[in-house]
């Protein structure tokens, strides 16, 4: 059975996310991946792995190599629900800047 992992916790971590802007240009082996990591390559494979659960990441497989690329529809999902926070606080800060404006001007 596949465990489902929580799509956010995934991309909290740091190595994570670094993993995703890696193969956000083009697909790379585990091995490529890795060599851009100060880390244990058995540590990267356990990142790949949860990406991959996660479905932040595709596996493809070419010959006897695997290749790993974004997954564009799972990336489109975290985007349009976070799309609605990014607007709410674009407007507060807004408001906060008028307001400091007025009070600037003010003194």
């Amino acid at each position: 059975m596949l465990l489902r992992r929580d799509v956010f916790q995934a991309i909290a971590d740091p190595t994570r996310r670094a993993i995703l802007v890696l193969v956000a240009s083009q697909s790379m082996t585990a091995g490529a991946i890795a060599s851009n990591f100060d880390t244990a390559r058995p540590t990267v494979s356990k990142h790949l792995q949860i990406l991959t659960e996660c479905d932040l990441l595709v596996q493809d497989q070419k010959g006897r190599e695997i290749y790993y690329h974004l997954n564009p529809q799972k990336i489109k999902e975290i985007a349009e629900f976070i799309e609605p926070f990014r607007k709410l606080w674009d407007e507060r800060f807004n408001k906060l800047e008028t307001i400091m404006k007025k009070y600037k001007a003010k003194k």
